[in-house]
């Protein structure tokens, strides 16, 4: 058997096994340690192993646990529910005021988690009902909540992007870099939605009444505001420490880390339940990223020893006679196909030892594909018929939200995010401006 056919033979059973809704590391370390045993025999046990001590070794993957349970520290404390409450207030004199606060809020959690499932578990369980409360659509609303809380993804610290760079050996401080103004760019285009359809259909988004706004008073709505700043300090900490130089990125999510826990106890929040909660939580998500991370390396190393990475360029460049820019289109359009069955990291892992090696090859910058590739994966979180975000908001939604209301709402975000994607490839200096500036060549 050719080494091509038994990289497609890899990928196929790969695929197959995920499929069966295996974990994404049982089947991935599987297919990997199963293919270097029947390739090499007794030596290609030593693939694991050697992937094992890499992860072990990486000191950047500190910021994983750290920064995850910065978030749920957040989260179950109430923090992030003090910054909707000052949304709420603030913004909701304008029409869709509250959805573009949760653009605003989902940005925010983004960039105290990382994770997108936060951004959405909080958007369904305060601002949905708020805003159904209220009257706004609920199909535009569900498709706010859908596509603010992807950029949990994108913003850093996100750990997809963690992930990314381990796994295409790239520096992590430069893909976050470049995610802060793409991820910028599709909250302002998912604002700028907002705000035009509420004001040709003010219906869809109407204001708090004068009542509700003449019932709070000028001092509580300080004491919201005073309450809001606290999530976006810790925020601040975190990313703006880091940027400014101060803090190495490990230093970094030690700081959110530790901020968040004493922002908790200032409040007096930090029962031993939140704790409990809280560490529960974070192990529970980092020994997760992390069994992936180690089944990555393995069946990364299995494609580096059979040379696929050479046969795929052969064919897509000689053989299929595609130019760079097509090969990089057809690599987006595959990651949205496989989006709709599989989650980020599956993807990720089944694409990765090909598609980076020939990113490089063909003179394209890695960094600046990490971002497309994170981009193309908030696509297609959101792409019937199975996209992840789909069927997440479907379980979190209160029953009046139908499926089909959920599909219907993703369609013009879906659209604004394509448009993003294409603004980034056609301007590649919006995601590689930061990672330039202050990593200068």
């Amino acid at each position: 058997m050719s080494y091509e056919m038994i990289a497609l033979l890899m990928c196929t059973t790969l695929m197959v096994l995920l499929l069966t809704g295996q974990r994404v590391f049982g089947a991935v370390g599987f297919v990997g340690a199963a293919a270097s045993l029947l390739l090499w025999g007794d030596g290609g046990s030593e693939m694991p192993f050697n992937a094992s001590m890499v992860l072990l070794n990486w000191f950047p993957l500190l910021t994983l646990p750290l920064f995850i349970f910065m978030g749920y520290m957040l989260s179950e404390s109430g923090i992030a529910n003090d910054l909707y409450k000052m949304f709420h207030v603030w913004m909701g004199p304008l029409n869709g005021g509250l959805a573009i606060g949760t653009v605003v809020l989902m940005v925010a959690i983004s960039a105290m988690n990382g994770l997108s499932v936060a951004g959405m578990a909080i958007g369904t369980s305060i601002a949905l009902p708020e805003m159904l409360k209220r009257g706004y659509d609920k199909k535009m609303i569900t498709g706010v909540i859908q596509a603010g809380s992807s950029l949990g993804i994108m913003v850093p610290p996100s750990i997809v992007l963690v992930l990314y760079g381990m796994i295409a050996r790239q520096p992590v401080s430069q893909l976050w870099l470049a995610g802060v103004f793409p991820g910028l760019l599709l909250a302002l285009l998912f604002v700028g939605y907002i705000v035009i359809r509420c004001k040709l259909n003010p219906a869809l988004g109407p204001s708090l009444s004068f009542e509700e706004r003449s019932s709070i008073s000028g001092r509580e709505k300080i004491a919201l505001l005073r309450a809001g700043i606290v999530p976006i300090a810790i925020v601040f900490m975190v990313t703006g420490l880091f940027m400014l130089g101060v803090t190495s990125l490990v230093e970094s999510s030690a700081v959110g880390a530790a901020a968040a826990m004493i922002a908790a106890m200032a409040k007096g929040r930090l029962s031993r339940t939140v704790l409990d909660s809280s560490l529960h939580k974070t192990l529970s998500v980092s020994c997760m990223f992390m069994w992936i991370i180690l089944a990555a390396l393995c069946y990364g190393a299995v494609f580096d020893g059979l040379g696929a990475v050479h046969a795929i360029e052969i064919l897509f460049l000689e053989k299929w006679g595609l130019s760079p820019w097509g090969v990089l289109i057809m690599m987006q359009v595959s990651y949205i196909i496989m989006g709709m069955f599989l989650d980020d990291t599956a993807m990720l892992v089944i694409v990765a030892p090909l598609y980076i090696p020939l990113i490089i090859a063909l003179g394209f910058n890695p960094i600046w594909y990490g971002v497309l590739y994170t981009v193309t994966c908030q696509i297609a979180y959101m792409t019937p018929p199975f996209g992840y975000n789909l069927f997440l908001m479907k379980a979190m939604a209160p029953k009046e939200v139908t499926l089909v209301d959920i599909y219907g709402s993703i369609v013009p975000f879906v659209t604004l995010m394509i448009i993003g994607l294409g603004l980034i490839i056609t301007f590649p200096q919006i995601a590689l401006y930061l990672p330039e500036l202050y990593f200068p060549k």
